[in-house]
């Protein structure tokens, strides 16, 4: 199979070769490594480097990150300048540029400059992460999420779909592949309903992750109390409030630094060590939406769980830390058109005391509003509009997006501005902490193969032996096989010789095997991946025929 990216496993002085277009190849600072490695992984995802200088400004002293910046990143996918989430996350957990919506499986167009093209066999493959990396170590692993836990970039280091929005295939992924804790939201999409993500395959995972022995809590009590190895934490149907909000609209819910305390308290009891993934996820969905209060509001939270990690890391001597942005969004600037010709003399305070009048982000505060926008004074004043102009009063009773015309209002009067509400594709802060501290700017990819080195594995390698082409391997062991769709939302791969039928359902982690009208259920720690046109399965699975 050829590879999107080249990853050399060989380490030199410490020093990681890469075959890469980076400007400048990535440094890893020199360690004596010891065991058990433990790597934190968190991602702020749709941010951008004004906006962590506007939060820090608004917060009025340092940040846990700018202790640990050591680099940037480069987010481009492999067929865009600009990278959705999807392909991002799949670049930051597999080590491969991906394609829009792809979601842990090779792209099938590269078009970026400096790509190497892949074979046309291998479009759509699934390729491993580094999560699944650290369970085949036997380390313990964590999955934390404020926005569904079926979301693109959680989804990026827990599962193989070819588009995003394939939530019932993401969450059963999840479910068997036995996670330690996964935090965060999505409850909707684990059982069947009514509602947009529940499931449509008939399996209520729920009753799964019962038979698993998982903890399964549902508000921050029951987290902090919980004595159980493992976690399963579904908080919202959906997404979890921002961190403004919270106490107001969703006080049952933890903060994201909370999860991550927890699950760095439960994952450090394993002997071998842990991989814990965690996502500052509305960030994102703030500064799509141009809301210049959410944006600070996610950053600060995201900020206090990375003092999380790094106070771990600190203490145990042996964990790698990285944080980053998977992309920018929204073009956010200090600075707009009312600054143009007085920028020079403008103070700190003209930008931040406007926003600091705002006790709510937009999407807390429309929660408030009522469907006559009979209240909208009072909404607009939670917002930081408190002195509402009357023509302002006018054009919030009359627009057809509310929302949309306090942002602008609240960022006019806060002089900030916004090229966008959407993604961008510029170079975004790296930084990181620990034993293998990775420095200068590097390729997204390059931080998917320093976690793998740095916990003992090669994610190409691992690729090899997770996913093998089914068919084929059936094939060659004398077996004729077919994939049965006659439930679309339960496909399966079926293969016989003689008297022995073996059955391989999608995204489960078993094989069924019947010979002489007798089935065994065979279980395993590798999950089966279904990617349209192939199932694929582990070494593990083909070995166990034998």
């Amino acid at each position: 199979m050829k590879h999107s990216k080249k990853w050399s496993s060989l380490f030199l002085a410490s020093a990681i070769a890469l075959s890469s277009i980076s400007i400048a190849q990535p440094q890893v600072q020199a360690a004596q490594v010891k065991k058990p490695t433990n790597v934190i992984m968190l991602v702020m995802d749709g941010s951008s480097n004004n906006a962590v200088t506007l939060s820090r400004w608004y917060k009025g002293e340092g940040l846990a990150m700018d202790e640990i910046l050591s680099g940037a990143v480069r987010t481009y996918s492999a067929d865009s300048a600009i990278t959705d989430s999807a392909p991002a996350a799949t670049a930051l957990a597999t080590g491969h540029k991906s394609n829009d919506k792809f979601v842990g499986v090779l792209p099938s167009v590269i078009n970026s400059p400096g790509l190497e093209q892949i074979a046309k066999e291998d479009a759509y493959r699934p390729v491993a992460n580094v999560l699944e990396g650290a369970k085949q170590q036997g380390k313990a692993t964590g999955l934390i999420s404020t926005s569904e836990i079926q979301h693109a970039t959680p989804a990026g280091f827990s599962a193989h779909v070819n588009n995003r929005s394939q939530y019932d295939n993401i969450a059963e992924q999840q479910v068997y592949q036995n996670i330690d804790v996964v935090l965060g939201g999505g409850l909707e999409s684990l059982a069947p309903g009514t509602s947009k993500n529940a499931r449509k395959d008939g399996e209520n995972l729920v009753d799964v992750l019962k038979e698993k022995n998982y903890d399964i809590v549902k508000t921050r009590d029951e987290l902090l109390n919980s004595k159980s190895p493992k976690i399963w934490g579904s908080f919202a149907p959906g997404a979890l409030a921002y961190d403004l909000d919270r106490s107001k609209t969703k006080a049952s819910e933890p903060t994201l630094a909370e999860m991550t305390s927890k699950a760095i308290d439960t994952l450090k009891k394993d002997e071998d060590g842990f991989f814990l993934f965690v996502e500052g996820s509305k960030v994102d969905w703030a500064a799509h939406a141009n809301d210049t209060i959410g944006i600070i509001s996610d950053i600060l939270s995201f900020d206090a769980a990375v003092k999380e990690a790094v106070d771990f890391a600190k203490e145990d001597g042996n964990t790698m830390v990285i944080a980053v942005t998977d992309h920018g969004n929204s073009g956010i600037t200090m600075g707009n058109a009312n600054t143009t010709s007085t920028y020079p003399n403008t103070p700190v305070s003209a930008y931040i005391d406007p926003l600091k009048k705002a006790k709510m982000t937009i999407e807390g505060a429309l929660s408030q509003l009522k469907e006559d926008k009979s209240n909208i004074v009072e909404v607009a004043a939670l917002y930081g509009l408190d002195d509402l102009s009357a023509d302002e009063l006018t054009t919030l009773r009359l627009a057809k997006d509310t929302g949309e015309e306090m942002v602008k209002m609240l960022a006019d009067r806060a002089n900030i501005g916004y090229t966008t509400g959407g993604h961008t594709g510029e170079d975004v802060f790296l930084y990181s902490f620990g034993p293998s501290k990775i420095t200068g700017l590097v390729e997204n990819t390059d931080l998917a193969h320093a976690m793998a080195q740095f916990m003992g594995f090669d994610l190409n390698k691992l690729t090899d032996d997770l996913y093998i082409p089914a068919t084929k391997a059936f094939t060659e062991k004398g077996y004729t096989s077919k994939i049965d769709l006659t439930d679309k939302e339960n496909p399966k791969f079926i293969a016989q010789k003689k008297d022995v039928t073996v059955t391989i359902p999608i995204n489960k982690n078993i094989l069924i095997y019947e010979q002489d009208k007798t089935a065994k259920t065979h279980t395993f720690d590798t999950i089966n991946v279904y990617n349209g046109t192939e199932f694929y399965v582990s070494k593990k699975v083909l070995n166990a025929l034998n």
